[in-house]
């Protein structure tokens, strides 16, 4: 029978005082900080090593974080080129024909945000869509809040909430589970990411006509810009692009790629493509100065994105036996784990709370507007309680997830979804209060069908 100690106690306090900061929307990483010092030193009773605890739990949790952090920040960087020489353009350009009516305008820019971020991210995306096809969504008649809500809901929503391509979401949250492959996390995932994403897209579409209706569609007049009739290297990049991706997707599937192969590949490929944009947009000698500005720029927005995942992921990694073991020492134990298997023991759990607590707690960790932040307390999470009670860790892990990002990835939370609502020229607030309703009806869609699966 597990018996809580002075450790545990400090760790689950520690937990709810970082809990109570999110709540009052401030950052997270002073407590984890403070948090990993305060554990370092409980376990070894010395200050010395306490301090050094913080540094040894920063470099495990990058460890664990930087393949995923490598990856964004190259196609982050192809993103960067692709837009320097105007193949982005040429891309979108026959989608932008398509675009007759509000409606076809509603789902058109949703699908190609979602496309585009989940092989390049949603926030590079917002730049990339808005800037192209809001003009020809705003001249279908698509009011500027419903085209903020339709880029918030498929790509801070749906394609971020799945991060099938790139696989930086359930990378995070499969190895705070223990999961050993995320493809198992993946698979998991499918039936409550679809409730999540048919149900919020539904109800966001119903409230968009109900809103509209008698609404005279307005054509918005566009300036029209001189612009540079493309070289046939853009034509050919603009072309080569997405097809070497679809390709990319094809190897995946023949070949079996997941995981961290899957990934290197997406990598491997988008560092590739932006060297190539470089050499055409530039001289070869140009471009060695060219890649090296691309390379700097998205490693800014990578480390820039993570860096206060990294300390918040060391702080609740400590709750993990495996890595606590490689910062805390051989005799160290999964604290929340122990949590677990102390509850099992005195509470009688069962799939409802457990699942509640779970969506919970995802949803306040993404009160800080990171949805990635809170991802390695719900993976944390999911193992500790499928250790206390027969329940499906993937599925519980994966319900976590969803609320972690819907919440924080950039779809309710006024201070997550600022790009969005800048490009669009809304206010956060408005984008928000569109948003909630929608994501909150999906959540408890989600976590119906939970009951189903768990």
């Amino acid at each position: 029978m597990v018996q809580l100690t002075m450790l545990h106690y400090a760790y689950f306090f520690i937990v709810l005082i970082i809990m109570v900061t999110m709540a009052f929307r401030k950052d997270t990483v002073l407590p984890c900080i403070l948090g990993i010092f305060a554990i370092g030193f409980l376990s070894s009773g010395s200050l010395l090593t306490g301090v050094q605890v913080v540094y040894n739990a920063l470099i495990a949790a990058g460890n664990e974080f930087w393949g995923i952090i490598v990856v964004i920040s190259l196609v982050v960087a192809m993103s960067h080129a692709l837009q320097d020489i105007g193949a982005d353009e040429l891309m979108m350009a026959p989608i932008k024909k398509l675009m007759i009516n509000p409606v076809v305008a509603f789902f058109g820019l949703g699908f190609m945000m979602m496309f585009f971020s989940w092989f390049i991210w949603p926030s590079p995306s917002v730049a990339l869509v808005g800037a192209i096809m809001l003009p020809a969504a705003l001249k279908a008649g698509l009011p500027p809040i419903w085209a903020a809500v339709a880029m918030n809901i498929f790509g801070h929503g749906v394609a971020l909430s799945s991060d099938y391509f790139i696989q930086g979401a359930p990378s995070i949250t499969a190895k705070a589970a223990a999961i050993e492959n995320p493809l198992m996390l993946i698979q998991a995932s499918i039936p409550l990411w679809l409730t999540m994403s048919i149900v919020t897209v539904a109800c966001s579409f119903f409230m968009m006509r109900r809103d509209m209706k008698g609404f005279e569609e307005i054509a918005v007049a566009v300036e029209a810009e001189e612009i540079t009739k493309p070289t046939m290297g853009v034509y050919l990049v603009a072309i080569l692009t997405p097809l070497i991706f679809l390709l990319d997707v094809y190897v995946m599937y023949k070949y079996k790629l997941r995981g961290g192969d899957a990934t290197a590949l997406v990598g491997g490929t988008a560092i590739l493509v932006m060297s190539f944009v470089a050499i055409v947009q530039h001289s070869l000698i140009d471009s060695l100065e060219k890649i090296t500005d691309y390379v700097r720029g998205g490693f800014i927005f990578g480390i820039k994105i993570f860096a206060p995942v990294i300390i918040i992921g060391a702080f609740f990694f400590l709750g993990s036996e495996e890595i606590a073991k490689q910062i805390l020492g051989e005799n160290a134990t999964g604290l929340l784990s122990d949590l677990g298997m102390y509850l099992a023991d005195r509470i009688a759990l069962s799939k409802f709370p457990v699942a509640m607590i779970q969506m919970i707690i995802g949803g306040i960790t993404g009160l800080d507007g990171s949805g990635f932040s809170g991802l390695p307390l719900v993976g944390s999470l999911a193992q500790t309680f499928s250790s206390a009670i027969s329940i499906n860790k993937e599925s519980l892990a994966v319900l976590g997830q969803i609320s972690a990002i819907w919440v924080g990835g950039g779809t309710i939370i006024p201070w997550g979804i600022i790009p969005v609502a800048a490009i669009c020229n809304v206010s956060p607030l408005d984008l928000a209060r569109k948003n909630i309703i929608p994501v909150a009806v999906g959540l408890i869609a989600t976590f119906i069908v939970s009951m189903f699966i768990l």
